[in-house]
């Protein structure tokens, strides 16, 4: 309605509570908890050790100590280990992936520094922690293997005696035939090599849960910041507990930032679980912030080889990718997903016709690694856009004619690429031309020769990023009206600080005249909902509010039943506008409140209507939706201090149909600043020869700073997609997608005129002050 619909900027309205202290985290107890148990967890010191029996007397007879409890604790009350559950992958004799059993506490065997060893639960955090201070466990430290790139090499470290060299799985996709004779006739082939760097989420808040159980229901609690409630209670109920679905009760509150990293279900989660129910007392366990980079999964860690094949008039014919991932010391629950899920935007928005892509997914002493805001999706279009930047290069062509010459026209749409992405809609060359245009590119050379006479090097860095966002699958919504007329929305959608409370309210407002304050929002409560799947792939926007579209009709159809019968109306002569049933051609009409309150009085309505007015919405999507855009970056380097200065940044996105533009642009700065932060100064770094962490702390890991950034720059192109009944095509990722390519381009760029080839991320200030003092040129 008016300024509150679609379309329309809506300052979010969860902001009032949050910043009035009113929000409830992992780390409050909240009503019924405040006595909870604490629990802590001793982590391994070593990277790759064995041990024998653990000594536990001294420490579970310390006053306040409730359990101290080991592996052998935990197999022996017969529970599961924490299980991959997809992308599903194979070994090359097609066999289950080779990965250690996944249990929360490591037995006998220690895979890498933070790997659990022991849980303790205390009546206090201190009492637990001065307890661990007095478990003697011997351990045998073993070589250890945490560099990507020699994590398959013959004499490398083996991470599992069940995993001869480390392969954990192969994956390919494409056409390898028609990828090799596309690179035997082409004229020329342009190959790189790109490292990936291993980050960590770092989300504002830690991880936490609070787990209880209730032994009159048999029925085990769990709150936990997760992005989909009902996958990890299904994980937990059929893999871990051996319980029927309905015996676990999982509910997601308020979150602090997520990104991916928090989707998976944890070992603390599980340990908490498992010691409540044998305590018969709630448990909460909240991770440390320094404790979060031992135990949080880690993000992206990739080495890829990369060739791109050309013709004699610079036409891409093939596309070569070889990569390997470190999936860390275990395979997480959704430890394939980057690795595997978004190969096919490695075509980006090019017509190369053919293409073949090998990932070999490698063990190491190191944090499991798991989808991280992208997943896989920046991974591939650094790849793709450096490898062009890189043709140009070494072509002597201008990179944007190089781009121009390749891009898939509007007119070409669908378009099906040699890695399976079915494109169905955008315009690819248009956001190029008008992210351009916005960051004055025609007048760059010249503000180059500018800086370069005070001693300064300036670069552009351009990237043009395609992903695939809400893939097929299913999401539910609910609308349930109470005899008062107020309405309560319930949506298997989670919520990690994206505003899809407002988005809801707004396509509610848009189709049922309702105002935010009528409306009280549920969600991530397994106990209330029917089921959902929840956040993840920018998905809610295009799925969750297709459910939600599909329950409002459904009020809308009753509504006008019920209109019909209180007017004395012919039901075919009811209209419904702006939240108000009339009789059509007459001021006669009765508003959606009133109509919600005559459902609950029987006397009112006819003896066909079944009172009350509640309905669901199931939305199954078929495929995926592309969003897609342009970033242009514009850096300068200081060359006696190698420090980076991001002086422009401008998108323009095609996101189809825009909801809140005001909540899409919030979601595009968050993602530049994390792909701008990895391409600059994040790295988990580890020591080669021990593996023992180096970035234990944001005293060692450089996160970025308001004052790292400059001021974003975001326009839409909005093409809507026929995927979905909106014609939404997903934001959450697009930030990092484009911001990784870009901002490494551009880096790169500056250092060009003096000879320095590529340059791995991150490109910290010691790297490129060491890069420029060796130069050639």
């Amino acid at each position: 309605m008016g300024e509150f619909g679609v379309g329309q900027s809506v300052p979010r309205l969860e902001d009032p509570a949050l910043l009035t202290g009113r929000g409830l985290f992992a780390d409050d107890a909240g009503p019924g908890f405040e006595g909870a148990l604490r629990g802590y967890v001793l982590r391994s010191p070593h990277a790759n050790a064995r041990f024998g029996e653990i000594d536990v007397s001294a420490a579970a007879a310390m006053p306040g100590v409730s359990a101290v409890l080991t592996a052998r604790d935990y197999l022996a009350d017969g529970l599961g280990p924490i299980p991959h559950i997809g992308p599903p992958v194979k070994r090359r004799s097609g066999e289950a992936p080779a990965s250690p059993p996944y249990f929360p506490l490591a037995d006998g065997h220690a895979r890498h520094v933070g790997d659990g060893v022991v849980f303790i639960v205390a009546e206090t955090l201190d009492r637990a922690k001065d307890a661990a201070e007095r478990i003697a466990i011997d351990y045998a430290p073993l070589p250890a293997a945490t560099r990507t790139a020699d994590l398959l090499d013959d004499g490398a470290p083996a991470v599992f005696d069940g995993c001869p060299g480390n392969e954990c799985f192969v994956h390919e996709v494409g056409d390898r035939a028609a990828t090799d004779a596309a690179f035997s006739g082409a004229r020329n082939v342009v190959k790189r090599r790109f490292l990936l760097s291993r980050v960590l989420a770092n989300a504002m808040e830690p991880r936490g849960c609070l787990a209880d159980y209730d032994p009159r229901a048999r029925r085990l609690f769990l709150r936990a910041p997760v992005q989909h409630p009902f996958v990890v209670r299904g994980l937990l109920a059929g893999r871990v507990f051996g319980v029927d679905e309905q015996s676990i009760h999982v509910e997601v509150d308020d979150v602090g930032g997520s990104f991916g990293i928090k989707a998976n279900v944890y070992p603390e989660y599980l340990l908490s679980l498992w010691a409540a129910r044998r305590l018969g007392r709630p448990v909460r366990w909240v991770s440390e912030r320094s404790e979060g980079h031992l135990s949080d999964y880690h993000g992206r860690d990739n080495v890829t080889d990369a060739e791109l094949a050309l013709d004699a008039d610079n036409r891409f014919v093939g596309l070569r990718v070889r990569t390997v991932v470190n999936l860390g010391a275990y395979l997480s629950p959704l430890g394939a997903g980057p690795a595997v899920n978004n190969l096919g935007s490695l075509a980006g928005v090019y017509r190369t016709p053919a293409a073949h892509v090998e990932v070999r997914g490698a063990l190491s002493n190191s944090q499991p690694t798991a989808p991280y805001r992208g997943a896989g999706r920046p991974e591939a279009a650094f790849v793709i856009e450096r490898l062009i930047d890189a043709a140009a290069e070494d072509l002597g062509v201008d990179r944007l004619e190089l781009r121009r010459r390749n891009m898939i026209g509007r007119d070409e749409l669908p378009f099906v690429t040699p890695l399976g992405f079915v494109y169905d809609s955008g315009d690819f060359e248009a956001n190029m031309d008008r992210a351009l245009t916005l960051a004055e590119a025609g007048s760059f050379e010249a503000r180059r020769r500018d800086a370069a006479e005070n001693g300064r090097l300036l670069g552009l860095g351009v990237a043009n990023a395609i992903e695939r966002a809400a893939p097929p699958g299913l999401e539910f919504a609910e609308i349930r009206f109470a005899p008062s007329g107020r309405a309560t929305v319930l949506c298997g959608a989670t919520t990690q600080g994206q505003g899809h409370a407002t988005t809801f309210a707004q396509l509610l407002s848009d189709r049922l005249g309702l105002e935010a304050h009528e409306i009280q929002f549920v969600q991530g409560d397994t106990d209330r909902l029917a089921f959902g799947f929840g956040a993840g792939g920018s998905r809610i926007s295009a799925m969750g509010c297709a459910a939600l579209l599909i329950a409002a009709d459904k009020i809308v159809e009753k509504g006008k039943r019920i209109a019909a019968h209180v007017l004395e109306a012919a039901e075919d002569d009811i209209e419904f506008r702006d939240g108000r049933f009339a009789i059509a051609g007459t001021d006669r009409g009765m508003g959606l409140g009133d109509v919600a309150k005559a459902a609950f009085q029987p006397a009112r309505l006819p003896a066909d209507i079944e009172p009350g007015l509640m309905e669901t919405g199931t939305y199954r999507s078929h495929v995926a939706s592309y969003p897609n855009g342009c970033h242009v970056c514009e850096v300068e380097i200081d060359k006696e201090t190698g420090e980076t200065r991001i002086l422009r940044y401008v998108v323009v996105d095609d996101f189809g149909t825009v909801i809140n533009p005001l909540l899409v642009k919030g979601q595009v700065h968050g993602g530049v600043a994390q792909g701008a932060g990895q391409a600059l100064m994040e790295q988990m770094v580890f020591d080669p020869d021990s593996g023992q962490m180096l970035a234990g702390s944001l005293m060692d890991y450089t996160m970025p700073r308001s004052d790292d950034l400059c001021t974003v720059e975001v326009e839409s192109n909005p093409v809507p997609t026929p995927a979905n009944p909106l014609g939404v095509k997903g934001a959450g990722e697009a930030g990092t997608v484009g911001a990784l390519p870009a901002v490494i381009s551009a880096v790169s760029d500056a250092l060009r005129p003096l000879g320095i080839g590529e340059i791995e991320m991150p490109a910290t200030p010691e790297r490129l002050w060491r890069a420029i003092r060796s130069a050639p040129g």
